[in-house]
């Protein structure tokens, strides 16, 4: 079973990967912790989530996880804010952002909440959450740095932005007038306070010595009352698609039948996991340069354009030197993360506009064999389907080692690869009689 954790703005990827052996997960948000708990993890760490834009993680599928055995933490940002709700319920709480919420110190989710760049450029935050604001107006107060009604009104001009517009130049510039500015600010590039990325630090290690001595069961959940508004929220995750359904692996399918592209795709898809551990960490001015210029190069007037295209071309020159000089760390890499290559691959596909044509292809061939079927079809020849594929669509001869040949495509098998082309066998067949 793995763990897994739910990071964003306040922690990287690799930073997480340095404690826990995690999958690692964007900011949760509503049915992410249900279908998480659904797939028997180990464990559940929540450091961030979506406030706005898109429904937030409920409460219930937090304690519907606990009630499966499965221990949940939080810490820092949205995992603060739930954990000082649900602590009473067996959720674990870390950290000095979680004891504030929980004693009432702080209780807007404004506090927590951080303007950051979209997923594609790994979540970079753009801003200063307000705990940090106070955990570094206080420090600066402890040193001497700042005098008590200076730190006062720093925090009350800083809170009183709007969270999408708090970071330290804002909260500067209307703080001009205020004594001992110049010092603090001097002082501010080594004295800030990241209080949110201390707080989730503390969590995994917290989760990696539960984890490591069998620590932190829960005891005695609480059970979830199966009200309609939960059993909607379940039926409608349980009948979405997503990135382990058979609908997405029919998906894939679709890709491995033209292996060129499969190949291609699996090694943008293993240095975009491999990107997540090099620790480059851009910074704002970098971002935003990165997406004007994409948007001008490709012709890319709205956002849900730019998300869509933003990685078709990511490469530079030094990426792909170092793609054809490191080929056997890059093949070790795939097979050491094959559990989330899947992920990866859709997207990538996403990404490259090509996932809508190839879902709808999967329908429809899924249809058609459906029918077929129904209708007492004659079951498809392996061998025909064998010489077909390979001689006839891929034009080369059949491969000697059709197990190495399968395994490469991220399949269990050569049996597998049967299953695979003797559906798109009998689907094209089924086309071309009915043309």
């Amino acid at each position: 079973m793995t763990v897994v954790v739910f990071t964003g703005p306040t922690l990287p990827a690799a930073d997480v990967l340095e404690f826990l052996d995690a999958e690692i997960l964007p900011p949760v948000q509503q049915g992410d912790v249900y279908r998480a708990a659904s797939e028997n993890v180990r464990a559940i760490g929540i450091i961030d989530g979506y406030f706005d834009g898109v429904p937030s993680v409920w409460h219930k599928e937090i304690l519907w996880a606990m009630e499966l055995g499965i221990p949940v933490y939080g810490s820092a940002s949205m995992g603060a804010l739930r954990a000082a709700e649900l602590v009473d319920f067996g959720m674990i709480g870390v950290g000095r952002v979680f004891q504030d919420y929980r004693s009432g110190a702080i209780q807007d989710d404004d506090e927590v909440a951080v303007l950051h760049s979209p997923a594609e450029l790994g979540f970079r935050p753009l801003g200063t959450p307000m705990v940090s604001i106070r955990a570094t107006v206080q420090k600066a107060l402890d040193h001497g740095i700042l005098q008590p009604d200076a730190a006062g009104q720093i925090l009350n001009l800083a809170k009183a932005l709007h969270y999408r517009q708090r970071d330290w130049n804002k909260v500067l510039e209307a703080a001009l007038d205020l004594p001992d500015l110049d010092r603090f600010r001097q002082w501010l590039p080594d004295g800030a306070v990241d209080i949110k990325a201390e707080d989730a630090r503390e969590m995994l290690r917290l989760m990696a010595r539960h984890l490591d001595r069998a620590d932190g069961a829960v005891a005695d959940p609480v059970r979830v009352e199966r009200t309609l508004a939960w059993r909607e929220l379940c039926a409608r995750i349980d009948d979405a698609p997503h990135n382990n359904t058979p609908d997405h692996t029919k998906v894939l399918d679709e890709v491995r039948l033209d292996p060129k592209h499969y190949t291609g795709l699996r090694e943008r898809a293993a240095l975009r996991l491999l990107s997540r551990e090099d620790g480059y960490q851009p910074d704002k001015e970098d971002l935003m340069r990165q997406m004007s210029d994409h948007r001008s190069e490709a012709g890319l007037p709205r956002q849900a354009d730019l998300m869509r295209w933003l990685e078709d071309n990511d490469l530079t020159v030094q990426q792909y030197e170092t793609l054809l000089a490191g080929r056997a760390h890059t093949e070790a890499a795939i097979a050491a993360r094959q559990g989330q290559m899947d992920r990866a691959l859709l997207t990538e596909l996403q990404r490259s506009g090509r996932y809508a044509e190839l879902k709808e292809r999967a329908a429809r061939k899924s249809a058609a064999l459906r029918a077929s079927q129904s209708g007492g079809a004659e079951p498809t020849r392996r061998m025909q389907a064998l010489i077909w594929y390979f001689e006839t669509q891929l034009d080369r001869a059949v491969p000697d080692d059709l197990e190495s040949y399968a395994v490469a495509l991220g399949l269990t098998g050569r049996d597998r690869f049967f299953e695979l082309i003797e559906a798109e066998y009998a689907f094209c067949q089924g086309n071309a009689a009915s043309d």
